[in-house]
């Protein structure tokens, strides 16, 4: 059982940090003007917010704290953000 939890926790920890990595990543490409457009953040706070937490996905455990504020601010970047700011970088052609 103890092998089995190890693995779950490894997993989970991997894939915090493959999330915050790839909102990262896809902050950093987003043009700034879209998060101004979208009323967001600024382009600097989101990169700044999700390199954070990268970083604390990366050096922290699983289930610690800094690891859970690293998934919650990955999370609402990708699921609050990004639609927003992918949505208007588009540039109108929606189909």
């Amino acid at each position: 059982m103890a092998l089995f939890d190890g693995l779950l926790l490894t997993g989970l920890h991997y894939g915090v940090l493959a999330l915050a990595l790839w909102a990262f990543v896809d902050a950093l490409i987003r043009p700034a003007t879209a998060y101004v457009a979208a009323s967001k953040l600024s382009k600097p706070a989101w990169a700044a917010i999700t390199g954070l937490a990268a970083v604390f996905a990366y050096l922290s455990g699983p289930l610690g704290l800094f690891w859970l504020v690293a998934a919650v601010a990955s999370i609402v970047y990708l699921v609050d953000v990004r639609p927003a700011v992918r949505g208007l970088s588009r540039g109108g052609n929606n189909w």
